[in-house]
């Protein structure tokens, strides 16, 4: 099977709901992020703090490309991994792309409950930062294959309807 991308914003629900529709359909699970840490030794804070943003997509870009190369794979994006020319692109062409997406008041209040580090909303106003990068993306983000609304569902609910997406896909 062709390879299964997650995009949206943070907080959208991007690792819990590829984490079950790796266990569904019984196929690897990966996370861009942690793949980029695991290749850099380093947090994604530590290489916005050390380096750059754009030497973090840069990597993110990298990462990519090696997980094009596979099929088979749940694949769990960096929000921000569609702003980078041709990402977007990339996944398309080698599986089926779903953005998940939720309005700006839900991420934020999923965000302030979970303690990850968020370099890009490491501002006075995380709030109207997610409404700023949110606009700033809806272009990318609504270019995907599918697009599933997550702010009233849980992640069992859109992993179900990325599902019944793909059998129906399937079988023509």
């Amino acid at each position: 099977m062709k390879n299964i991308y997650l995009i949206g914003f943070m907080g959208t629900g991007k690792s819990t709901v590829g984490r079950l529709l790796a266990e569904d359909f019984k196929m690897k699970f990966v996370d861009t992020d942690k793949m980029v840490e695991e290749m850099t030794g380093r947090t994604i804070g530590e290489i916005f703090e050390e380096s750059s943003e754009a030497e973090f997509r840069k990597l993110e870009t990298e990462v990519l490309r090696k997980i094009t190369e596979e099929k088979g794979m749940i694949v769990s994006t960096g929000g921000g991994i569609v702003v980078t020319r041709g990402n977007l692109d990339l996944m398309k062409n080698s599986g089926h792309v779903f953005t998940l997406i939720a309005d700006a008041h839900t991420i934020h209040e999923r965000l302030k409950a979970d303690d990850t580090c968020r370099p890009l909303l490491e501002v006075a106003e995380p709030l109207d930062e997610i409404k700023r990068l949110l606009f700033e993306r809806a272009a990318f983000y609504i270019n995907a294959h599918h697009i599933i609304e997550t702010s009233d569902i849980t992640p069992r609910e859109a992993a179900d309807q990325i599902t019944a997406i793909l059998r129906q896909e399937i079988q023509g």
